[in-house]
């Protein structure tokens, strides 16, 4: 299964000097590093790809990084669940790629 997930950490010590929430999000995206899973950060989105409870662990755990900053944490969360499939973060975009080569 491939999870997408965004936390968004609001009010207290969560918010850098400049307005952002970068802080918070590195605590998450070391989590997620950490995890060993294959995963990939982009501007808006951390995809996550591994078995449903491993997955979910990490997303817990990153949200847990993000709460012990912020006293308020939203998470949005997609989940491509496709029992049997694996190496897809990687396999579905060279599908696409393939077809406009």
């Amino acid at each position: 299964m491939i999870v997408a997930f965004s936390l968004s950490p609001s009010g207290g010590d969560a918010v850098d000097s400049d307005g952002g929430m970068s802080a918070a999000v590195a605590a998450a995206v070391a989590v997620v590093r950490e995890s060993g899973l294959p995963h990939q950060t982009t501007a808006m989105f951390t995809y996550v790809e591994g078995e449903w409870d491993e997955v979910m662990a990490v997303v817990k755990r990153a949200t847990d990084a993000v709460a012990a900053q912020a006293p308020r944490v939203g998470l949005v969360l997609k989940a491509d669940i496709r029992p049997g499939h694996t190496d897809e973060l990687a396999g579905k975009v060279a599908r696409v790629d393939r077809l406009l080569d």
